[in-house]
């Protein structure tokens, strides 16, 4: 089936963080926005099927995951991932992000340390700090254009700080990197060793450009599943992020019930109950969809890389693994961050995430959401190449 990713559909007017709070964050009501990681593409016809005929019945109450939702997970993770999983395992959750924070209330105490491997995406830090946890950085090393981990370094900030859990982002946000299986095992090895627990964000798992493989942690792993706590969503595959609805996999029962035990604490029980008919819907019929999906994005990145470097060879596209987040080296630009904000909201009109945010390892850096038409990724980088090139 043929899928028209280049037709530009308007958000104005929806209510939508990415394109309509610009004035009430302090923005242009004119910018052009590629910051926050949602897509502009309508979600697949099954999902949008699945949705109508729900509504028609007119009637939301309250909602529990059926047998068949289960089936649509399984066949997911099993047939692209070679992931089994009892249903029993899962535990529903409105976002990634309220996940963190329920595992560091599960599993830590207030001044425990936790460790993030910067630059990543900016919640990770924040849930850490906001709930009076240490935060404990192994910074990753770029090198000749790619990412790599100081295990030195990551094995003894994980000793000298004793530290209770780990947040791994895997693919990785916002560098694009998709780890391969021995840095996967070197990590887990030195966790396990010192009775570290593991919480794997894996929510870009989806997104894999070719000649990489994403390697779900329990299924590289399987003996140290009871150190995991696996993080995944809908929301960033099929663009259903406002549906909140997660699926967190543990299969420890011991941490479940803990992790469960917090949720009820913080008063979270039902899902959304169209979030459940959608998530559902796109696991069970959005395959095809996804796949032509990736072909563009990955087009879109080469694009990326090409403009920049007949048009603006100052700027840098780290060469994305994963993710539909592309991630930029302005330093040759030799801008201070505050300049280089500046230029790039009121000069050239183009509103992105500033490498800062992700870590002070960000700064210089430039995170751009591909998930876009074409036509928009390059309305974007002309706009960029008017002020710098």
């Amino acid at each position: 089936m043929a899928y028209n990713f280049d037709q530009v559909t308007s958000r104005y007017g929806t209510d939508s963080t990415k394109w309509d709070s610009a004035v009430s964050r302090g923005k242009p009501a004119d910018v052009l926005p590629l910051w926050i990681a949602d897509m502009d593409f309508p979600a697949p016809d099954c999902v949008l099927e699945a949705l109508s005929a729900r509504v028609g019945h007119g009637i939301f109450g309250y909602s529990d995951p059926s047998p068949s939702y289960f089936a649509a997970l399984r066949k997911w993770f099993t047939g692209r991932f070679g992931y089994t999983f009892d249903p029993s395992w899962v535990v529903l959750t409105p976002g990634v992000v309220y996940a963190i924070c329920t595992a560091i209330h599960a599993y830590t105490n207030p001044g425990d340390a936790i460790l993030i491997q910067e630059p990543v995406y900016h919640p990770f830090r924040q849930t850490v700090e906001r709930n009076e946890r240490k935060l404990v950085v192994n910074e990753l090393e770029l090198k000749d254009g790619s990412y790599s981990i100081d295990f030195a370094d990551f094995e003894q900030q994980v000793v000298e700080h004793q530290v209770k859990l780990f947040l791994l982002c895997s693919p990785h946000n916002p560098i694009g990197r998709v780890w391969k299986a021995d840095e996967l095992r070197e990590m887990v090895r030195i966790c396990v060793r010192h009775n570290c627990l593991i919480l794997a964000d894996e929510v870009h798992c989806d997104f894999v450009f070719p000649g990489h493989v994403h390697q779900m942690l329990p299924v590289l792993v399987p003996d140290a599943m009871d150190h995991i706590i696996l993080t995944t969503a809908p929301s960033k595959t099929f663009n259903l992020a406002g549906f909140q609805v997660s699926n967190i996999f543990i299969a420890n029962e011991d941490l479940r019930r803990t992790y469960q035990d917090v949720l009820k604490r913080q008063g979270y029980s039902n899902a959304n109950g169209l979030g459940l008919v959608a998530c559902e819907a796109a696991y069970a019929g959005g395959a095809d969809w996804l796949d032509a999906l990736t072909v563009y994005l990955w087009e879109n990145m080469q694009f990326i890389d090409r403009f920049l470097r007949e048009h603006l060879p100052q700027v840098r596209l780290i060469q994305p693994e994963g993710t539909y987040l592309a991630w930029l080296d302005a330093r040759e630009l030799r801008l201070s961050t505050v300049e280089l904000d500046r230029k790039l909201i009121e000069e050239a009109g183009v509103w992105l995430s500033p490498g800062y945010s992700f870590g002070s390892a960000g700064a210089g850096f430039l995170r751009v959401n591909t998930g876009c038409p074409w036509s928009t990724l390059q309305n974007c980088l002309e706009r960029i190449k008017g002020v710098f090139a």
